[in-house]
């Protein structure tokens, strides 16, 4: 199954949701937009209305569609509008592009449960939109913290949010 979550930076998302059980494949890239394949170059203008995004292929009897969101939601700010910490712009927007009506039903009564709980103190401002396309971003930024932890953004963005996904979700984590 394919599940695709815009959640600021690629890269942050891309390298937490690779860690996971039942995670095979997960793909840095764009979605959301009104222009054909899109460059990294020009979504980062905000002009093409693409966000960066992570498509994910998961295995549901391994890890539900559920677990990612809770993930997800866990690991992002969704009460921001465009933006992520110091990442800005419609690029960097909270998204869940749904695959299917069931995703969308279970989407829309995770975020309603988060809401009546307020787990945040703002109102969630996450996109949740029917997919449409995905484009794959360049192959540079695969794989991009692991290739890269030692670049100031990795150790200042990425390597937080690594820490709190093994902390609040161990028992999800894939063994090296």
């Amino acid at each position: 199954m394919l599940a695709t979550f815009a959640g600021g930076c690629f890269w942050c998302t891309e390298t937490l949701f690779a860690r996971l059980i039942g995670v095979s494949e997960v793909i840095a890239g764009y979605t959301g937009g009104h222009i054909k394949n899109p460059a990294y170059r020009e979504v980062c203008t905000g002009r093409t209305g693409h966000a960066e995004c992570v498509q994910i292929t998961f295995d549901p009897s391994l890890v539900s569609f559920q677990t990612l969101l809770e993930i997800f939601f866990d690991t992002h700010d969704p009460t921001t509008l465009n933006r992520q910490g110091n990442d800005v712009g419609t690029q960097y927007r909270s998204g869940v592009f749904y695959h299917s009506i069931e995703q969308k039903e279970i989407a829309e009564a995770y975020m309603a449960s988060l809401e009546k709980q307020n787990i945040f103190t703002s109102p969630i401002v996450t996109e949740l939109t029917a997919f449409d396309v995905f484009y794959a971003a360049e192959i540079e930024h695969n794989d991009y913290y692991n290739l890269n932890k030692n670049q100031p953004y990795c150790n200042a963005v990425i390597s937080p949010k690594v820490k709190k996904l093994l902390k609040n979700h161990s028992t999800k984590i894939k063994t090296q």
